[in-house]
């Protein structure tokens, strides 16, 4: 068969939108086809086989079918027109990070069920530092650890900590509720008269996006207050 002009483009002289590793990155990976997906693994390609091409004689050789495309040898593929061992290798090798993801079990993240074991989560990322960090903790709606981050960065007796910044977040994150903490480097437990109102908005800001504030937590040292067990947050 012979190709069009267009065919011999290499990515570079592809329209942007067109361009495999930019569709990737605007649109993510799901976007992109087969062919496309193989071509970025391959590279470049050269002047005489440009990685386009290459892909869809690869994806014909496995009759367009990925799970026929998985069986083929580093050999097997080597006996194609325009495929060194160098890229034969490296499309073997992506298949079989395929197969041995599908028989990984995914890992489990942590269940937060009291205030001790958000305590364990941050402990380690503030209890030592020499000024104050506001951090929140995200979770799904089984309470378990969707990911956990830091809001901001301040003093040695305080830090901004902004509730837009804070639910926008969970929103990203499509998080159900959270647990928000900062350190106080004095080593003082006590809850300010900011800290109960930063609560306080929080609690509200929370009801009307559906997401629970479960708690809010100061830690110094090894010791932490808790806002929920003290009463001050309660979650219907």
């Amino acid at each position: 068969m012979v190709s069009s002009s267009a065919d011999l483009l290499k990515f570079s002289e592809w329209h942007p939108d067109d361009r495999p590793r930019e569709k990737m990155i605007s649109k993510g990976a799901a976007a992109l086809t087969e062919t496309e997906l193989i071509a970025i693994l391959l590279g470049s390609g050269s002047s005489r086989h440009p990685a386009p091409d290459l892909a869809k004689v690869i994806m014909a050789r496995a009759s367009n079918n990925l799970y026929h495309l998985g069986k083929l040898t580093v050999n097997d593929l080597r006996q194609l027109h325009g495929i060194g061992t160098a890229k034969a290798v490296t499309i073997v090798a992506a298949m079989e990070l395929g197969r041995r993801r599908r028989e990984s079990n995914p890992v489990e993240k942590p269940e937060i069920t009291s205030s001790r074991d958000a305590f364990d989560l941050l402990h380690g990322d503030i209890s030592d530092l020499p000024y104050e960090e506001f951090w929140v903790l995200l979770l799904n709606r089984a309470n378990r650890l969707i990911a956990k981050k830091r809001i901001s960065t301040g003093g040695v007796s305080g830090t901004i900590a902004d509730p837009k910044l804070i639910y926008s977040t969970a929103l990203e994150s499509l998080a159900s509720g959270i647990i928000v903490a900062h350190n106080h480097p004095s080593g003082s437990l006590i809850a300010s008269k900011q800290d109960i109102d930063l609560t306080k908005k929080l609690i509200q800001g929370g009801k009307m996006l559906d997401i629970n504030l479960l708690d809010h937590l100061i830690i110094a040292g090894n010791k932490y207050f808790s806002f929920a067990d003290e009463g001050y947050i309660s979650v219907s």
